[in-house]
Formats: C-alpha cells, structure tokens, sequence
C-alpha cells in the first residue's frame, strides 16, 4: 500500500553563488520530483532551469546512478568492472595503501577534490582521512580561481569577505568584472541584477545575457583587464575622484601606482583594449561617483597575468574610496568567515604527522606521469578527466597500470572508467549536511530526503569507513554528522537546532547587512591595505600592479574563452541526457567578422589545434563573440564529446603570473578549415 507523499525542504548545493530552496516530493521512499521551494530561496528565484532537469532527470534514474563498489576487471579506461560488496572494496583499497605505505612516502599517494558539492561535510570532511595518511593533495583552487584569492589576500587580509549582496540597495554602481551571472547564477542574475535600481555596468569579452541588460557593456580584448583598469583610474584622477583622504589614512603604496596611471590615457587604453576612449570615461565617472560595487567575476583571473589583473581592478575600489560604507565593496566570494565560521576543524590537519605538501592542477598530468612521483590516486568530488589542463597526457597517465587509483562519485564518470575501484556516493538528497552560498550571508539546511541509493555512502562516511579499514584509531576520523553539524550551527548567529534549520531551508544570519570591512582594519602587516606588496616582490613579483595588455594572436589563430554554458555546471550534468540535447553537438561560436575571413558558415566543421591537442567543433556564427575569439563552452563529458575530449585538450596547462593557477582563458588556438 502507498503512503502518503511527503515534501521535505532541501538546498541545490552547486557552486552558483546562492542557494535555491527546494522542496523534495518523496513516495514509498523514492524522490518523485525536486521543485523550488521559493519561501527558501533568499533571493525568492526558483529553481534554474539546468540543475531542475538534472535533479528530475539523471539524479532520478536509477540506471545512471552507481549503486555499488566495482573492482576493475578490464583494460583501465575499458569501463569493465565488476560490482564486489564494501567489505571487500575497503580491505583491497586499505591493503594496497599499506603496502604502498611499507616502501613509499605517503606524499606518493594524491587525492583530488573540488565542489561536486560544496556542502560542508561532504566536502571538507575528507581531508581528515588524507592529513591522517599524509597524501599529498592537488589543490583544488588551482584549476579554478586560485590566482584571485592569493592577490586579494595578499592586498586585503582576505579573499572570502566580499559586500553583502543586500547592500545594492544603497549603491548607485554594480560593475560586473568577469563574471556572467546568466550562465554561472542565474538566479542572481534574474533576481538581483535584472531588479536592482543601480546603474549596471559589465566588462566582459562576450555580450552574455547579463552583458545585454546592462546599462553598459565594455568588451574588452581578452588579455587587456588589468590596462583597462588602469584607463579607468586615469580617469578618476583626471576628474578628482580618487579618495586621497581615504588612501592617506588606509592605504600602502598607492603613490607608486602614479607614474602608471599618468601613462593609461583613455585614448592609449583604448587601443590596448578595443574599448572606446568615450565608453572609458563614462564608465569611470558612473563608478567613481558611487557609491559603487564591484562584483570580481572568477573568470577574469583564469588567465596568463591574472594575479595582476585582480590587484589591477581591486585598485578601483581602493583608488574611490568605496571600502567601509553602505552599497561600496567588492565581492571575489563571501566564505563561511562571514557566516562567523573558521571551518579548519573540519580538515583535521593536526592529524598530519608533517606540514603537508600540495601539487597544482597545472603540474598534476606531468605528475602522474612519473611512477617515482605518485603511486596512488584518489578522486573525489571532481572529474579530472574532464576538468584538468593537459587532457590529454592526464587520460594517458590514468592509464598506467601501476598507478592505484580510486574514484568516488555518484556516477560513472570518464575519471572513473580509469579506476581501480568506484565507490558509490550518495546524492545531496540523501543526507544532511550545511551550505553556506558564496554569495548572501546566510546558512541553509541540505535536508535528507530518502536513503542513499543502493549500496551509495556519503564521502564522509566511505571515508570513515577506510579509515577504520587502515587501523586508525583517532577520534576525529570517525566523528558523526550531527557533531559536525552542531559545530558548525555553534559558530553562527543562528542559535538554532539544525532541525529548526530543516523547517526553515534557509536563514539569514543578520537583520541589517553587512559593510565589508566595516571597522576599516584589515589582516595584513601593517594592518592596512597593501598595493605595494613586499611579499610578492620577494617572490620575483612586481611590488605593485601595472597597466598589461597581452599580446593579439597571431594571424590564424584565436584566443579562446572556454566559460560556463547555459545548461551545465563545470562538468556536473554532462551525462543528463535532456541537457545533452539541449546542448546539441560542441560548437565553436565565432564572430561574423571571423566567420567571414575563414569562409565559414554555421554548421561548419573547424578543428582547433594548440599544441596540446585538437579539437573538431561545428561552428555557429554569433554577434556576442568580438573579432579574435573563439568560444567554446567548458564541461562537456569528453565521452560524449566525439573524439574522447572537450575544449579542456586544447590547454596545455597554462598557469597563471601568481599562484600556479589556471590560465585557461590564456589559450590560443590555430583554426583549421575541413
């Protein structure tokens, strides 16, 4: 006999910024359908259109999720496996970590991770098994936006403090620097960027649909940010809008940006960039006017000088004086600091036994290349195989045979099919945990709906499990959800039992919001903002920004830009098939003007080459892509990609000035007629 439905409150734990409420309808202990739940959404958005036919399509199909541990029985990357119970996976994984451990240095073992969900304990919680074993870990930021949070704080103290999105309500500026919101945050773009009163200002290549609803729209030359900000504060102290009060009272080294900005005429800009000197200064005068907000798009910082171009435009909010107050700020990401959370108790790295050691994404293909390096790889929360520079020397390394290597995720990802072991993870809808969104200052309750899905775990818990497999005996390896859970509700204002939480899906943690940096103190040595940077300088870097425009390609070739796409996040949602329809065949959207020189037409076929790899796209002609560029959206599976790869072939792991970060958007690529 049928029970009644249920609705449970949850949260969408996807990397987009905010959090989307939802409510999950349940029958006889299976999901029927995830909806918004719009008294849940802080922002009161729905639901965005990819992660509700994801969550309605492939997270429902039973057929698609992994059910239990597989053991490979094939080639690796063969996808031949065959299902074994958990107490066999745990025994054979813990047995050749030991025997890897009897003659290796555990630095020899690495793990990947990232935000396949970026809920706290699934996320974070991990990391204890691996400081116990003494792995070495692939940083994550570094095939992301490492680059930025460095420069930031460096500059500021922090990274993760950024305006309170609820102060644009006091603020007569938003500049979008970067960032594509109808892409990446849709909901923020529908429901904060399209509502607001403040004039809206986007700086970006591409005449995304964030880009067309603003008031203005600067498409600078890829490569040219850090000149075109420059040209913006030549400006602003052309016209006396720089802050001097301000910049005397809070400020290192600003003077030594002067010889710089005197150079950064508008008309000089406006040749380094393609922006037209007119736009240059209306752009500056609406910002320096303010009280103006600046929101930093990750993108912008994923490419070969992208620590300079973050220091760069961090300069306009510094130079106007647009810290401290009501509608100023800027915004990389607001972190669970904000929230009130220090979250390193959930890393355990006191159980390490050294001062740990990390690799960069940019170097991981070369790494697993060499069997004296690495002799263990595990992977968890991320798909390298679709993720990583270098694709193709990363799939050729996950080849080897000696290279041990496990994989943890909810599905048979093209990483997975390279393993040693697939461990079956639950869905976020199958346990609880805490988000804190990047975004607004608030914490939401990802609420456990039904069961883990066959024999699937949550990381937390396949991790316990090896833990006690490999005879440890800390208590903090085996800690329980709700201790982690009261942990971290204890560090917030809300005061609340996280069942309270569940009822509630989302809570904001303050009545007023919040002004970044309020007291005007910042985490620095000299407890001001540094422009002048002697920590940089000692690392070979210059002490201060300055006006760099990259160099155009050359004849023949094309930068290419490889952001988000309408339907997918990173990789998440590639093997929907729905979304996959959608998306069609991988394109390379081209600009009339490139069209025309190359003879093409849409529905051409091209091939991109860089010396990486190639990679075969049908070309689609578009007016939102300026003269130069190729743009080919990122997170195609490269299983059903065609060719076994994604536009990710064509980096050959291009790093960026500070922080060995991506520089992904650095990517120039010959294009090749068929």
């Amino acid at each position: 006999m049928s029970v009644e439905k249920t609705v449970i409150k949850s949260t969408c734990p996807r990397d987009c910024y905010d959090a989307c409420g939802l409510s999950v309808i349940v029958r006889d202990g299976i999901v029927q359908k995830v909806l918004a739940d719009k008294e849940h959404h802080v922002s009161q958005g729905g639901l965005c259109g990819k992660c509700a036919l994801a969550y309605n399509g492939i997270y429902l199909d039973p057929t698609k999720r992994l059910s239990s541990p597989l053991r490979r029985v094939g080639r690796k990357g063969a996808g031949e496996f065959e299902a074994v119970s958990w107490d066999v996976a745990l025994h054979d994984i813990s047995e050749r970590l030991k025997d890897i451990l009897a003659t290796r240095e555990a630095r020899s073992i690495y793990h990947t991770h990232y935000t396949g969900t970026v809920s706290m304990i699934a996320g974070w919680f991990p990391l204890r098994f691996f400081n116990r074993l003494g792995a070495t870990e692939v940083d994550p930021d570094t095939v992301c936006n490492k680059a930025g949070h460095v420069v930031l704080a460096d500059m500021f103290g922090t990274s993760l403090t950024g305006f309170d999105p609820d102060q644009l309500q006091h603020a007569k500026t938003l500049l979008i620097w970067g960032a594509n919101p109808s892409h990446s945050a849709p909901h923020m773009h529908m429901r904060w960027v399209r509502r607001t009163n403040a004039k809206v200002i986007v700086v970006d290549p591409i005449a995304h649909d964030t880009a067309k609803i603003a008031a203005l729209h600067l498409q600078p030359r890829p490569g040219t940010d850090a000149a075109l900000a420059f040209g913006l504060l030549h400006v602003l102290k052309s016209e006396n809008l720089i802050d001097r009060a301000f910049i005397e009272r809070y400020v290192v080294g600003f003077d030594e940006l002067d010889r710089e900005i005197e150079q950064a005429t508008p008309d000089r800009t406006a040749k380094l960039t393609g922006v037209p000197a007119e736009l240059i200064r209306e752009t500056a005068l609406q910002f320096g006017s303010g009280p103006s907000m600046l929101w930093l798009g990750q993108g912008v910082q994923r490419q070969p000088m992208g620590g300079n171009v973050f220091r760069s435009l961090a300069l306009l909010s510094v130079a106007a004086g647009h810290i401290g107050k009501p509608g100023a700020g800027f915004c990389y990401m607001n972190g669970p600091e904000t929230r009130g959370v220090d979250m390193g108790f959930l890393m355990g790295s006191e159980l390490r036994a050294d001062d740990g050691a990390t690799v960069s994404h940019i170097d991981l293909a070369d790494h697993l290349a060499d069997a004296a390096k690495v002799s263990a790889l595990f992977t968890w929360n991320n798909n390298i195989a679709a993720s990583s520079p270098n694709q193709l020397k990363v799939r050729q390394s996950l080849q080897r045979e000696d290279l041990f290597t496990v994989v943890t995720d909810i599905f048979m990802t093209d990483t997975a099919l390279f393993a040693d072991y697939v461990l079956p993870a639950a869905s976020f809808l199958e346990f609880d945990d805490i988000v804190f969104p990047y975004f607004h200052n608030t914490v939401s309750a990802q609420g456990k709906a039904v069961a883990p899905f066959g024999q699937s775990l949550p990381n937390q818990e396949i991790f316990r499990r090896l833990a006690a497999a490999m005879g440890y005996t800390e208590p903090s390896l085996f800690e329980c959800d709700q201790s982690l859970i009261d942990k971290l509700l204890s560090q917030t204002r809300f005061g609340r039992p996280f069942e309270d939480l569940k009822a509630m899906g989302t809570a904001k943690l303050y009545d007023t919001p919040l002004v970044q940096f309020e007291n005007l103190t910042f985490a620095t040595p000299s407890t001001r903002i540094e422009v002048a940077s002697e920590r940089l300088a000692s690392e070979g870097h210059p002490r201060v920004p300055f006006a760099h425009a990259d160099a155009p390609p050359k004849t023949g070739w094309l930068r290419v830009i490889s952001p988000s796409s309408e339907w997918l996040m990173n990789s998440s949602y590639g093997n929907d098939d729905r979304i996959r329809q959608r998306i069609g065949e991988p394109k390379v959207f081209l600009s009339p003007e490139d069209a025309r020189g190359y003879a093409l037409e849409n529905g051409a076929q091209v091939t991109l080459r860089t010396s990486a790899g190639q990679l075969t796209l049908e070309v689609s002609v578009s007016e939102s892509v300026p003269a130069g560029v190729a743009l080919v959206h990122k997170g195609h599976w490269p299983r059903h990609a065609g060719g076994a790869a994604n536009v990710n072939i064509l980096n050959p792991g291009l790093r960026t000035d500070i922080a060995e970060s991506t520089a992904v958007h650095g990517v120039e690529a010959e294009l090749i007629r068929l």
